[in-house]
Formats: C-alpha cells, sequence, structure tokens
C-alpha cells in the first residue's frame, strides 16, 4: 500500500506544490483547508482535472478537537498517516509596540499550537507501525529574526525547539522528525509584493538573485519523506537562496 501523506495548509501556494509532488512519488495525499475555506471544493475539482487525487479534509489547525477528528477522518477514509508535514501558517505583521495580544494568538494558535495539534494524533501509529516522518514547516526569519515579526519569529523558531525534543524522543521508533525554514519563496503571498519592494528591498538579500521556487521546497520535502532520509532527524534545512547562513 502507498504511504499517506497529510498536509496542513495543503491548498496554498506552498501547500500545493508539495502536494503534487508527493503524488508524483506515489503516495495518496490529503489536504487539510480551513473550515472557511469557501473555494476548497473548486481547488479540489481543478487538481483532479489535472490528474491528482487528492482528498481534501477541512480542519481547524488550532483547536485540538478538530485535528483530532480530521486524522480519524483520514484514517477511516484513507489509511494511516506515515508522512506528516506541518505547514499550514499565517502571518499578523506589525511592530511590537502596536502589536496586540489577539494578533499574537491567532499567529501562535495557528503556526505553532498547530504543530501539537496534529502531530499529537499521529505519532503514536507511527511509533507503533516502527515509522513515519514529520516535516515542519517554519521561516528563515524563525532563524534570524525580521522587523515587525516578533510573534512570526517566536512561533517559528518554536517549530524547530518542538522538532529537536521530539525527534530524541521518538527516533528509536523508526520515525524522524525535521524542520525546514524556507527564505523568500515565489507563492502567491510574496509575488504579491510590490514589485519595487522585490528589487530593491530583498532580492539583494538573496545571493542567488531569484525568490526560490515551490517545486524546490517540496523537493526538500518529499527528500525528508524518503526512506533515503532515514539517518536525518532534527535538523533544521535551510533553503533560502544563501539569505541566512550559520
Amino acid at each position: 500500500m502507498p504511504h499517506v501523506a497529510l498536509v496542513t495548509g495543503g491548498m496554498g501556494g506552498l501547500g500545493e506544490a508539495i502536494c503534487m509532488k508527493m503524488a508524483a512519488l506515489g503516495y495518496r495525499v490529503v489536504a487539510t483547508y480551513s473550515p472557511s475555506n469557501a473555494s476548497a471544493q473548486e481547488w479540489l475539482t481543478k487538481m483532479h482535472h489535472l490528474g491528482y487525487g487528492f482528498i481534501g479534509v477541512p480542519c481547524d489547525v488550532t483547536h485540538f478537537d478538530s485535528c483530532a477528528a480530521c486524522v480519524a477522518q483520514v484514517e477511516k477514509e484513507v489509511g494511516p498517516v506515515d508522512v506528516l508535514v506541518n505547514n499550514a501558517g499565517i502571518t499578523r505583521d506589525m511592530t511590537f509596540r502596536k502589536m496586540t495580544k489577539a494578533d499574537w494568538d491567532a499567529v501562535m494558535h495557528t503556526n505553532l499550537d498547530s504543530v501539537f495539534n496534529m502531530t499529537k494524533q499521529v505519532m503514536d501509529g507511527m511509533t507503533a507501525r516502527k515509522w513515519g516522518r514529520v516535516i515542519n514547516v517554519a521561516s528563515v526569519n524563525g532563524q534570524k529574526g525580521a522587523f515587525g515579526q516578533t510573534n512570526y519569529a517566536a512561533a517559528k523558531a518554536g517549530m524547530h525547539g518542538f522538532t529537536k525534543s521530539l525527534a530524541q524522543e521518538v527516533a528509536k521508533f523508526g520515525v524522524t522528525v525535521n524542520t525546514i525554514s524556507p527564505g523568500y519563496i515565489g507563492t502567491r503571498m510574496v509575488t504579491s509584493i510590490p514589485h519595487e519592494i522585490l528589487e530593491s528591498k530583498i532580492l539583494p538579500q538573496i545571493p542567488v538573485s531569484r525568490l526560490g521556487k515551490p517545486e524546490e521546497v517540496a523537493g526538500l520535502v518529499a527528500y525528508l519523506a524518503s526512506d533515503e532520509a532515514a539517518f536525518l532527524t532534527g535538523a533544521n534545512i535551510s533553503i533560502n537562496g544563501g539569505q541566512h547562513m550559520y
């Protein structure tokens, strides 16, 4: 039976590329989407016309019970989750002086609490089966910080602390846990930044002088999900075009 890959936020720009790459490699792919996403069925239909048999499951990743119900549905209708990609995320960018508790909470709940909420649902099954992959999608700004992103950077940095600790606990069961930290990737969110800002402020920071491609990040996720990556765990892999090196 093919492995089942569950991608949170799978209908976004980066999530879509991850879903497509995993499907091309033979995984059965489930994409979660927010219950408030009115275009989810439209996306699934478009993907089916392109030949991708993705399964979409609504899930509020900020709520534990919603995540439990999501994974229970996947296990019943598709099979046990072998690969979990914690990709869901939002931004609420502003200086700390202007940031409200609601702005902080929204980002922490969606970007960090979600990692616990989803991983908790699949980890017992992975360790029992002696195989599993958890891949947490963080950000270059979780490594270096960014003006106006105290909430986002804190959540993304927290994801890797989670990764390192859980990786130590489950390594003996054949389960790996890793983080990837993309830089500026050519998703709809990034390409919507005004052209003059991209050209004058962002691209000069990137030694390769371009935005990353979603397909490049998806390729890294696919490697981490593979059998060949069994000796790689607890790592944070930067994929940022040289923007931040350490």
